[in-house]
């Protein structure tokens, strides 16, 4: 059941740009008031939201009083079950008026005041079908907690337009991504990916085989670092989305670093003996950054290592049912 709140007969013009943001557990309403003040200049703006389960009232009450004052339209729907990242982003995007829609997180906050302009004018320009503007987290360190977080995105995710285009589809996240309703309709997030990590990825191999991607230098900053306890267990649980993103996109896996650690660890026997000496080293707040974020890679890589393993058994043993 999906519960919604909209004020959209005040835009009845088709706009220009959908800004779409899925949320889960997060207060989104500063992010909705850092969007108004900037479509009350940009008229062609509608903005959509996807509350997936959350079931707060109290901010679901201010986000609804928010869009019932707004000269911009907004509309937002807030479901009673959680159904994941994929279901409400192409739930969004069915609801979508525009021809172009903008992904952005609920934690996630403009680097600039002309943010949305930005990609409008990149719209009207008709020159690439997917548009990434990259992201940037907080310049200095938030808590103990979130620091390796911080870490990691800065020298892993927080890239410049430049460099990003050297990598083509790699570095394109579902955050902060401009792309055409019609991309999207036709090549759809893919619902076969479970709990966090690589759909993202996954999407974005997909549709750079078919579509003109470009990378912009109009950062979104997020502020949703994660506490290092949740990097280890997300790491440690997205071995199976690993494997379907490398089932589906085999050449793209195998040039990349975790591929290689990846496989080298599957054929190092006990290397699953390693793990305690790597979680006690990413835990420690005093060793070295450099050492942690190594451990921390190395942690994930060995678990993918073992999804790997168990992924090549399931195969041979069907392989040897069905004959």
């Amino acid at each position: 059941m999906i519960d919604i709140v909209t004020n959209t007969r005040k835009g009845a013009c088709k706009p220009k740009l959908s800004v779409l943001i899925p949320s889960y557990k997060d207060d989104a309403t500063p992010l909705l008031e850092r969007l108004l003040t900037e479509t009350n200049e940009v008229l062609n703006v509608e903005i959509l939201m996807y509350d997936d389960g959350s079931g707060d009232a109290t901010i679901n009450a201010e986000l609804a009083a928010m869009c019932k004052n707004a000269a911009t339209p907004v509309s937002l729907f807030f479901a009673s079950v959680n159904k994941g990242r994929s279901v409400a982003r192409n739930y969004l995007v069915e609801n979508a008026r525009a021809d172009w829609v903008l992904f952005l997180d609920a934690d996630m906050r403009p680097e600039t005041d002309d943010f949305l302009a930005t990609y409008l004018d990149e719209i009207k320009k008709d020159k690439a079908d997917i548009l990434f503007g990259g992201f940037t987290v907080p310049k200095e360190k938030q808590s103990r907690a979130t620091e390796l977080h911080r870490a990691f995105s800065q020298t892993s995710d927080c890239l410049d337009a430049r460099a990003r285009t050297a990598k083509g589809p790699q570095y394109v996240a579902s955050s902060n991504l401009c792309v055409r309703k019609s991309v999207l309709t036709d090549e759809p997030f893919d619902t076969g990916f479970s709990g966090w990590g690589w759909e993202d990825s996954e999407w974005a191999a997909r549709v750079a085989k078919k579509y003109k991607l470009k990378h912009l230098d109009n950062p979104a900053l997020h502020l949703g670092l994660e506490s290092t306890e949740t990097l280890l267990s997300r790491f440690k649980t997205s071995g199976g989305n690993y494997i379907r993103f490398t089932w589906k996109h085999p050449e793209l896996a195998k040039s990349l670093t975790l591929f290689k650690m990846s496989q080298r660890l599957k054929s190092l026997p006990g290397q699953a003996m390693m793990r305690p000496f790597l979680a006690f080293t990413v835990r420690r707040s005093f060793m070295p950054i450099k050492l942690r974020l190594l451990a921390l890679k190395l942690w994930r890589a060995s678990w993918y290592a073992q999804a790997f393993k168990t992924s090549a058994k399931l195969t041979n043993a069907f392989v040897t049912e069905a004959l």
